[in-house]
């Protein structure tokens, strides 16, 4: 008799789908209200201005994405409680949060994309009201892994839109040439606080969760999910060391053109780390915990 497989290989794709969606979403209000609030020039606003609204599309993308995911598994959720999936959008109070406020935010987004700033607060009320929506249920038992993934979010996510909405384009702004590196400057000392402080909330709440999983230390070397744990933890490392040697080596050699291309490319190495992490927590999740 054939043993049936430890997993089935469209999960972690969908997982990964989930993650880049939030990724996608809580970025562009990281990059908005940290790496934007420096100071601004009136030469350089709209170099911020476009900033701004690269960003915003970014959301846009990331909500709609959690959108279409949402309604795609609303059948098989209505067939798991035994409704309809009017049902479901009726009477489970979870789903109606999620679908809620990923409309909340997609609309703010796309008026914060036409360089209104009033969709800024929208969109970041529809989705860390989305994210953490069992909290307001109640379900704290259940609130640990949306807190870890809210936070890799905010750090990871404001990176890439940072990476990509900001320096990237900085590069390619003309008018700004002067100035490359002191709004570089700006932008990276801004993001500094809030990824320091997300990835002290993601270690904290990570461990919560790895050992509500692991039950005990054994099953962290003698378990497939332990096992992939471990290959997730090594990356992990790698991407906590590159951003402490951003921030201790590289941002404090801000103002200049040449340090700024210096930090891009470290940004770059670190996605690039983040991304495996990623695909690995993809699969890990996908995996079933030891069992006690």
């Amino acid at each position: 008799m054939q043993a049936e497989p430890l997993l089935q290989w469209s999960d972690p794709v969908k997982e990964l789908i989930g993650f880049l969606a939030l990724f996608l979403s809580a970025g562009p209000i990281g990059f908005r209200y940290f790496a934007l609030k420096s100071r601004r020039i009136e030469t350089d606003r709209a170099f911020y201005d476009d900033a701004a609204q690269r960003a915003a599309i970014m959301g846009a993308i990331g909500v709609a994405i959690v959108l279409i995911t949402a309604s795609i598994q609303l059948p098989a959720l209505a067939a798991k409680k035994h409704t309809t999936v009017g049902g479901v959008l009726t009477t489970d109070p979870a789903t109606m949060l999620q679908i809620g406020m990923a409309a909340v935010g997609l609309i703010g987004y796309l008026i914060a994309s036409a360089r209104k700033w009033i969709g800024w607060p929208i969109a970041a009320f529809g989705v860390l009201v989305g994210t953490l929506r069992l909290a307001l249920l109640g379900q704290w038992s259940r609130v640990v892994n949306p807190v870890h993934s809210l936070a890799a979010g905010l750090w990871i996510g404001t990176l890439f839109v940072l990476a990509v909405a900001g320096l990237s384009a900085l590069f390619k702004h003309e008018p700004t040439r002067a100035r490359r590196g002191a709004i570089a400057a700006d932008m990276v000392n801004g993001f500094s606080p809030l990824a320091l402080t997300m990835g002290g909330v993601v270690v904290v709440f990570g461990a919560i969760t790895g050992w509500r999983h692991l039950h005990v230390l054994s099953n962290l070397w003698s378990t497939p999910y332990g096992l992939t744990l471990i290959a997730k933890l090594c990356f992990v490392a790698g991407v906590f060391a590159l951003g402490a040697w951003n921030w201790r080596r590289q941002r404090p050699t801000l103002g200049s053109e040449p340090a700024a291309a210096s930090v891009k490319r470290s940004a770059t190495i670190e996605l690039t780390l983040a991304a495996v992490v990623l695909i690995i927590t993809s699969v890990l999740v996908s995996l079933p915990a030891p069992k006690a």
